[in-house]
């Protein structure tokens, strides 16, 4: 009997295959349905927690720069501002770096055994707990930075990047921290991403006479550029969450300034340093309204990131 006399579809099963087909494949919609189930259970819980100080400040919470424990007056600007800022300081940072290393270890401008162990190092970062890099960051990174932010505020100060009289931690220090924690996986996920393009291409393009560079600014980074963008915003939705290490050398003072050097506050720090200690049910809903603020934004992020990856990819 021939496939045709069996019908068109040639994934046509019967009896216990079909059982064991089906099955697996309600088992898999289970757990895709849970995870999504699993996210929105955390975001009313979250919700729940910070429907006090929500009732209480509304989007006023937004706007305020007041956190006073004792009369019971809270406001997120200054947290909100200190997440935004030392993420993307850490996005700028690891980005151009990530992407070095990328093309470094896939592309053969060194042999294989010096690539290959390159790769394993830079992953390897991944694998350090976040308060061993805040006790290097302490010891080690603000020393460090200390005379070059002396440097820059002796000769710069005019401008607002710089105008602070720098105290070793603060804002830069914590976007540096950062930019080390994420670069793991901008690097490995753009390393995969490279590797995944065609030889094909790269060969076409060199047989038009193009050289390496060409080739691998003409050809090599726009045919990979949504998956290096996803890989970007997965650092900074690890940026964004980050507590430990930036809680060791940010500071921890709520404050808005435009200089790198001041110090500063991040919604997870505050959330590791006051959540223990509060009392107040209030001062935990704006505790909890902080986290839901985060959990919104890091959703959004990731959400964004998605949508500008389809759009990329239907752009090719």
């Amino acid at each position: 009997m021939s496939v045709a006399d069996r019908g068109d579809d040639i994934m046509t099963t019967d009896g216990l295959t079909s059982w064991l087909n089906q099955g697996f494949l309600w088992l898999t919609r289970g757990f895709a349905l849970l995870t999504v189930l699993t996210l929105l259970w955390m975001g009313w819980v979250i919700f729940k927690q910070a429907e006090p100080a929500i009732k209480e400040f509304g989007f006023g919470f937004l706007t305020s720069q007041e956190w006073d424990i004792a009369n019971v007056k809270f406001g997120a600007l200054p947290y909100i501002f200190g997440t935004i800022v030392t993420s993307t300081i850490a996005l700028v940072l690891s980005l151009p770096i990530g992407l070095a290393v990328a093309l470094v270890t896939s592309e053969n401008f060194l042999p294989s055994w010096v690539r290959s162990p390159i790769a394993f190092l830079v992953e390897l970062i991944a694998a350090i707990p976040s308060v061993i890099v805040g006790l290097w960051g302490i010891y080690l990174l603000v020393p460090f930075l200390q005379p070059i932010q002396l440097w820059l505020y002796t000769h710069f100060k005019q401008i607002p990047l710089f105008s602070t009289q720098p105290f070793g931690s603060g804002i830069l220090a914590a976007g540096v921290i950062l930019a080390i924690m994420i670069l793991p996986t901008i690097a490995a996920i753009s390393r995969e991403v490279l590797l995944a393009i065609p030889s094909d291409l790269r060969s076409a393009s060199m047989s038009l006479g193009a050289t390496r560079w060409e080739t691998i600014f003409g050809v090599i980074l726009p045919s990979s550029v949504s998956g290096i963008l996803g890989a970007a915003m997965l650092g900074l939705g690890r940026a964004l969450g980050e507590t430990m290490a930036v809680t060791m050398v940010i500071g921890n003072s709520a404050q808005i300034s435009p200089s790198l050097f001041n110090v500063g506050y991040t919604i997870p720090a505050l959330l590791a340093n006051e959540f223990g200690e509060a009392l107040d049910p209030l001062h935990i809903g704006a505790l909890m309204y902080l986290a839901l603020i985060l959990f919104v934004l890091t959703l959004a992020i990731n959400v964004l990131a998605i949508l500008m990856v389809r759009v990329l990819g239907y752009g090719k």
